[in-house]
């Protein structure tokens, strides 16, 4: 008797902020990698599918990504830019950053 399937793996490569496709709110995307491995008496072996996507986390809309445009948004990860084409994300209206809350004693 031969056991063999499949698992899956999750794995976060980065957080960016970006404009959500989804929604329009400028708010943060989580890099996603998935790795799907075959396995033999449950010992993964091989990967046979990677799949990128970023999710928005204000919404929950997910939008799959190439392999070439995920490792483009990993490089700005870790330089510390932002995945937002439309320049940085704008404030809340009515937002002076630093400022005291006054409904907050």
């Amino acid at each position: 008797m031969i056991i063999f399937g499949t698992r899956g793996y999750l794995h976060q490569l980065a957080v960016l902020t970006m404009v959500c496709g989804w929604c329009g709110n400028p708010a943060a995307h989580t890099l996603r990698k998935r790795v799907t491995k075959f396995t033999l008496f449950f010992v993964p072996l091989f990967p046979f599918s990677t799949k990128y996507a970023t999710q928005c986390t204000f919404c929950g809309g997910e939008r799959r990504i190439a392999k070439e445009e995920a490792e483009q948004l990993a490089a700005q990860a870790q330089a510390g830019q932002d995945g937002n084409p439309y320049g940085t994300a704008p404030q809340q209206p009515g937002h002076v950053p630093g400022a005291q809350n006054p409904y907050r004693s």
